[in-house]
């Protein structure tokens, strides 16, 4: 059944409705300084509608911001199943030519779009959890395709562990790097930024300080293996 006009008028009022809260919430987040100190009150004056119509659309600010974060995991989660995509090959290629990974650019887009509600969430006045959330979903989203191809994938429970660790590292710091940019104010254009986080990636220990250290992560693994075989066998 087609909607009617009045249905798409009560969808648009609703859409705008949201979004002035929203950004209400961003604003307050920002003014207080603690996403404990926003009130219904607040964020409805700000907004320029009734507590009444708050309720209408929401329960409390823990349910403003459960949704409000909800909706940005879901937009992402689209964005980051296009960049797990990538190839190594692809990966290569961007690099030496230092363009940013395919898709990454998308996600930085969307950032900056949402920057003011984004950087007051994940600010120290918002929501602690909120960052790790972001970093649940992309494990989520990259953990399978990362897997493919890992050299000592199935050595040892070892150097799985260490392929789980070395997931942990890369989303942790790359959530945290996306934090820091928005947080002080996305000064890097994105077309910056995106080959930026792209390099980081791949950026060997010693690197910055013109001293690279190369170390093969295969015989790495397969030494961790050996060496806890051994002390199983000692104990």
């Amino acid at each position: 059944m087609e909607p009617t006009v009045e249905t798409q008028r009560v969808d648009r009022r609703t859409a705008r409705t949201r979004t002035a809260l929203r950004e209400a919430l961003a604003e307050e987040i920002l003014a207080t300084g603690d996403l404990s100190q926003v009130t219904v009150t607040a964020v409805s004056e700000r907004a320029g509608i009734t507590r009444r119509t708050f309720y209408s659309h929401y329960r409390d600010i823990p349910n403003l911001v459960a949704c409000v974060e909800e909706n940005i995991i879901c937009d992402l989660c689209s964005l980051v199943r296009d960049i797990s995509g990538v190839t190594l090959d692809h990966l290569e290629e961007a690099l030496s030519s230092f363009n940013p990974c395919p898709g990454s650019e998308d996600v930085l887009v969307y950032l900056r779009e949402n920057g003011v509600v984004l950087g007051a969430l994940l600010g120290d006045g918002g929501d602690p959890a909120f960052a790790e959330k972001l970093k649940a979903m992309v494990r989520k989203v990259v953990q399978v395709r990362a897997a493919e191809g890992f050299a000592p994938e199935g050595i040892s429970p070892l150097a799985d562990a260490l392929f789980d660790y070395y997931l942990t590292f890369v989303i942790s710091a790359e959530v945290g790097v996306v934090v820091r940019w928005l947080t002080t104010g996305m000064k890097e254009p994105v077309e910056i930024m995106s080959r930026m986080m792209t390099a980081l990636l791949f950026v060997r220990p010693g690197d910055l300080y013109g001293r690279p250290i190369n170390f093969d992560i295969p015989t790495i693994a397969q030494r961790a293996a050996e060496g806890s075989k051994e002390l199983s066998d000692v104990r």
